[in-house]
């Protein structure tokens, strides 16, 4: 089944909204006093954060003078943001935020993510996920925690997925990210001996940026994903960048923020070791570590 749910056709409705909004030269709030609706609404409208009614959609588009054929079809696409995905049964456990980054994460048919802190969750053992939660979030009750695991180790499964096809996911680690270990050591030497083995799949590939190569450019960004989406369709989803922290997330997929986050990339590209090398390191810091036990 394709997990990609309701998310890709979500933010291609916001997006055409919004342009329709814009080509009418209608401001947000000009709009919101006209429909009788608070900004925030239609912003998360056309940031694509929340499914929207058929109706409220032809209400919009009435407001920006829309065509009747162009209407239809945005009640169209509007029908299909209502299906879905898996991430919703567990409520309170994923963030309305973090949902839909989920659903862009199932839809992408590229993920590149640069990490600078933690190993992604993508590629960590439950161990790891395990200390990493707990950590961030001490109050949460055991069956918490556990549903939080869960949904880790359900989005772990799209690598491996056979329909649609898995996802190419291409990682660049900080070396400082292999050095820093949980509380039990062990645990972190078997969670980069799975990093070696998961780094041997065809559709991963793993790059170490060691400490002594220097710096990169923008090297202020810190964290970030990169989410590319198919281009065999007549609209395609522009690139998204992503980062998150403890109260929320940043979503860019303008042009010129895309430019920028593809120039990091290429640099840190430049700096990062072989996939070859990569492994090596990595395996050499899990020995490093089981001799200091």
């Amino acid at each position: 089944m394709d997990d990609s749910g309701s998310t890709v056709p979500r933010r291609q409705l916001g997006r055409y909204l919004r342009e329709l909004r814009e080509n009418a030269y209608v401001t947000v709030t000009a709009a919101a006093k006209e429909l009788e609706w608070s900004a925030p609404r239609i912003w998360r409208y056309e940031t694509g954060q929340v499914p929207m009614h058929p109706n409220d959609v032809a209400a919009m588009c009435r407001v920006y003078n829309a065509s009747p054929e162009t209407i239809e079809t945005m009640r169209a696409l509007a029908r299909e943001t209502k299906a879905h995905g898996w991430w919703h049964s567990y409520g309170e456990a994923i963030k309305d935020w973090f949902k839909l980054y989920v659903g862009l994460e199932a839809a992408a048919t590229r993920i590149r993510k640069y990490e600078a802190d933690l190993i992604p969750g993508l590629l960590q053992t439950v161990e790891y996920m395990t200390e990493v939660i707990a950590t961030d979030h001490p109050q949460l009750g055991e069956a918490e925690r556990k549903a939080r695991v869960d949904i880790r180790l359900r989005r772990q499964r799209l690598l491996a997925r056979a329909v649609p096809r898995a996802p190419h996911l291409d990682v660049i680690l900080n070396e400082s990210v292999l050095r820093r270990p949980l509380r039990d050591r062990s645990a972190m030497v078997r969670q980069l001996e799975a990093l070696v083995v998961t780094s041997e799949r065809h559709n991963i590939n793993l790059r170490v940026l060691p400490l002594t190569a220097g710096l990169f450019r923008w090297a202020s960004s810190g964290t970030f994903t990169m989410l590319d989406f198919p281009t065999d369709v007549r609209s395609p989803e522009p690139t998204t960048i992503y980062m998150d922290g403890p109260c929320g997330a940043v979503y860019l997929d303008k042009a010129h923020e895309i430019e920028v986050y593809e120039t990091v990339w290429r640099s840190l590209g430049e700096r990062a070791l072989t996939p070859i090398e990569s492994r090596e390191l990595i395996a050499a810091i899990a020995k490093e570590m089981t001799d200091a036990a």
